[in-house]
């Protein structure tokens, strides 16, 4: 599996224009650790709900680079710790959250 390009993020995170081509190109999965009252809220278009209330590393998609998503950037940060222990390399979080997405001009579905 290639790295993915994160735009210069640091180590843990993927910056907003990365995401976007990566969710673009299909070259990510996006996994959103909201609960489900958020996510039916509103979500990015082609994630995958995992509530953090729930989250088990083992339930991740295995077949391409992954980005945790959240409101804000705290629940994608715990997930990541976790997800990093089970032994993923291949994972970031978008620190932003959905409101950081829709605030970058992201659509939520």
């Amino acid at each position: 599996m290639q790295s993915l390009d994160r735009g210069g993020a640091n180590a843990d995170e993927i910056t907003y224009p990365a995401l976007a081509k990566a969710l673009r190109d299909g070259a990510v999965a996006l996994v959103d650790v909201r609960e489900q009252n958020e996510w039916d809220a509103g979500h990015v278009e082609g994630a995958v709900l995992h509530p953090l209330s729930a989250f088990d590393p083992a339930k991740l998609p295995r077949d391409k680079p992954i980005v945790l998503i959240c409101r804000s950037g705290n629940r994608s940060m715990t997930a990541l710790k976790a997800a990093r222990a089970a032994g993923f390399t291949e994972i970031w979080h978008y620190k932003g959250g959905a409101l950081g997405w829709a605030n970058e001009g992201g659509v939520l579905v």
